[in-house]
């Protein structure tokens, strides 16, 4: 399971609103989130729950924030932050060889979807205001990275 995760003052997710049936379809923003953690969320053959369990534990606990020295000492939680998880199958991508990425390496979609519901879950029961996208869905993801601060956590 990895999680990418970015410090933002703000990120948001939007999907196309299929009710409207012109070419110009409108967007529904379906997740918002002001300063926290933007989580790309990509789920591989072979997790569970106790990889699960160890990265919500992870990305709750990653101190990326800075303290009143400026120094990165500060977690999500202690700053008071939110969570925004998107679901992105292409962080499993395996890229070694060639100039397309294999995909072999990702869960079906039925356990990556269950993965994915757990983990958002998890963090909610922690006590974390955490916003989602839509799962499996085309999503365009708008953010203001903090910094920038980027990490690639894995469990």
């Amino acid at each position: 399971m990895i999680a990418l995760i970015q410090r933002v003052s703000s990120a948001a997710v939007t999907v196309a609103n299929e009710a409207v049936e012109h070419e110009a379809a409108e967007h529904e923003t379906v997740g918002a989130i002001g300063p926290g953690l933007l989580v790309l969320l990509g789920i591989e053959k072979g997790d569970d729950q106790a990889k699960a369990d160890k990265l919500v534990r992870k990305v709750l606990a990653y101190r990326v924030f800075s303290d009143a020295d400026d120094k990165m000492n500060l977690n999500v939680q202690q700053i008071g932050g939110s969570l925004l998880v998107v679901s992105q199958f292409t962080l499993a991508a395996d890229t070694n060889t060639g100039l397309r990425p294999s995909f072999s390496n990702g869960a079906s979609h039925q356990d990556a979807e269950h993965w994915y519901q757990y983990f958002v879950q998890a963090a909610r029961a922690q006590g974390m205001n955490t916003e989602t996208g839509r799962f499996a869905a085309n999503m365009q993801v708008s953010l203001v990275n903090d910094g920038p601060v980027t990490f690639w956590l894995q469990a």
